[in-house]
């Protein structure tokens, strides 16, 4: 790379860790650090949540799809996001913000030991928090083989390098840090995407092809909705399983609905991140959908690195691979910040009797010290991360297959319909999709697509079926359920149910 990429890089790296520092200066105690206290614009929260859903995978595991099959890449793994947050605007975020104000939560998990009990929200917590190392760890990875393609560091220290950036602005300022950071990273980052647009569309000149006509040249199949790898079957289930994912089965965009002022504000963050969704993701692959007509490369999770070299001039190429930090940094700087929130408020009192007697003070030391371990689990399972099918291995089939199973209880156990469903429900749906998941997986070895459908169409109805049979949800199931149909009324008076 040119020493003007280089000052690029360093320069946003000093930015992260000046509004870390800043946003140390705003957190008083754990509702700050974990929620940003209710205050965050809803503006922020939507750019945050769009920001921290999706990360390096996208250049690289996404982007080797959309070489090998092209727009299937957008339709499968992209559009399911706009219509599952579209979904959750109306359906989850306001109650995710409600539980916030009536009950002062400040872990997505943390409502779960009233409405279910207390075994539930451990086994939901420790399975969780488990599967989001898995998660991280392939964020770490992926970004580590950008920079490996870009400048030659060896993939072990791109890991580490990554991880040890993000640690510092996270645990300094919490999801104030997270979602400033994420601000700025998407300014950056769409700069880098258009410089990128303009660099290929310019290549593709050069080959007599345009942005509106190059899609008759590409292979055959490129220009197909759904493949046999991801047939229709697999998209439709596929909004089904982000729909919990991206509306808090996925805690730390959950965060994202909390840290706002009001439930309307939370819908709105919704919606927001529903529309970038639909159209950001076309701006950051339309470049790889033209990569056919481009490039050749042996693996084709190269294919967005080889490009940006081969056509990105001095300074632009810097950019582009701040662009790809950018969005693995807010991914992994938001999911450590709602790890650490479930541990210190959910796990912690429940495994260590004297956590039970902690000071606000320690509770948010607690809160960074966690941060701390979850990233370094994450960056050792990263550092194997081809022993477990390598980065789209772990994000399509264990992070989409698993996170049914540990979302549906506490997203379906918000909803009022669902008020009777109590602890044997949800336990039985959740070790049902986990053995589902085993099975097709690693005792039939089904596909991937059978694989990622199953666990959480299992999980689903084995949470309505047994619920409508054995219904033993606590008293308090009728009061949760019923509060967040409603806003507290700051007089006192009972507010009508919405």
């Amino acid at each position: 790379m040119h020493p003007l990429d280089w000052v690029i890089i360093a320069g946003y790296l000093l930015i992260m860790l000046g509004i870390g520092v800043w946003a140390h200066r705003q957190v008083a105690d754990t509702a700050d650090f974990f929620t940003a206290g209710g205050r965050m614009p809803w503006w922020l929260a939507g750019i945050s949540h769009h920001m921290s859903g999706y990360s390096a995978v996208v250049f690289v595991a996404y982007a080797g799809v959309a070489y090998d099959q092209g727009i299937v890449s957008y339709v499968v793994f992209m559009f399911p996001l706009a219509v599952a947050t579209g979904i959750g605007a109306f359906l989850f975020a306001p109650k995710w913000n409600r539980l916030r104000t009536h009950y002062r939560i400040a872990s997505p998990l943390e409502y779960l030991a009233q409405r279910f009990d207390v075994p539930t929200q451990q086994v939901l917590a420790w399975s969780g928090s488990l599967l989001k190392v898995f998660d991280v760890a392939a964020k770490w990875s992926a970004v580590a083989l950008l920079l490996n393609k870009f400048v030659g560091i060896p993939l072990g220290w791109g890991i580490v390098i990554t991880a040890a950036v993000t640690l510092v602005y996270c645990t300094a300022g919490g999801l104030w840090a997270d979602a400033l950071t994420e601000l700025g990273q998407f300014v950056i980052q769409g700069v880098a995407a258009f410089a990128m647009i303009g660099a290929v569309g310019i290549a593709l000149a050069d080959r007599g092809f345009s942005y509106a006509d190059f899609w008759s040249a590409l292979p055959e199949g490129h220009t197909s909705p759904t493949t046999s790898s991801y047939p229709a079957y697999f998209l439709l289930v596929y909004v089904l399983v982000k729909t919990f994912e991206y509306n808090g089965g996925m805690w730390n965009l959950a965060q994202r609905y909390i840290a706002t002022p009001t439930s309307a504000a939370a819908r709105r963050t919704a919606l927001l991140s529903s529309a970038l969704y639909l159209v950001w993701p076309i701006v950051l692959m339309l470049p790889m959908f033209a990569a056919p007509l481009l490039v050749r490369v042996e693996n084709s999770e190269d294919v967005y690195a080889e490009m940006a070299l081969q056509f990105l001039p001095a300074g632009l190429l810097g950019l582009v691979l701040v662009g790809v930090f950018s969005h693995t940094m807010a991914m992994a700087a938001s999911d450590a910040t709602a790890i650490s929130a479930v541990m210190t408020r959910d796990v912690l009192p429940h495994v260590w009797r004297r956590a039970r007697g902690f000071t606000d003070e320690q509770f948010l030391r607690a809160g960074r010290v966690l941060t701390v371990v979850f990233v370094f689990l994450s960056v050792v399972l990263a550092l194997n991360a081809e022993n477990l099918g390598g980065v789209l291995g772990i994000i399509v089939a264990w992070v989409g297959a698993l996170i049914g199973p540990i979302s549906i209880p506490m997203m379906l156990g918000m909803l009022r319909p669902f008020r009777h469903v109590g602890p044997t429900s949800a336990l039985t749906s959740w070790a049902g999709g986990l053995l589902t998941f085993a099975l097709t997986k690693y005792v039939l070895g089904l596909s991937e697509a059978i694989t990622v459908v199953s666990p959480v169409l299992v999980s689903l109805l084995l949470f309505v079926a047994v619920g409508s049979w054995y219904r033993d949800a606590p008293p308090a199931a009728e009061e949760i359920t019923g509060a967040l149909t409603r806003d507290p009324d700051p007089t006192g008076a009972e507010p009508a149910a919405t």
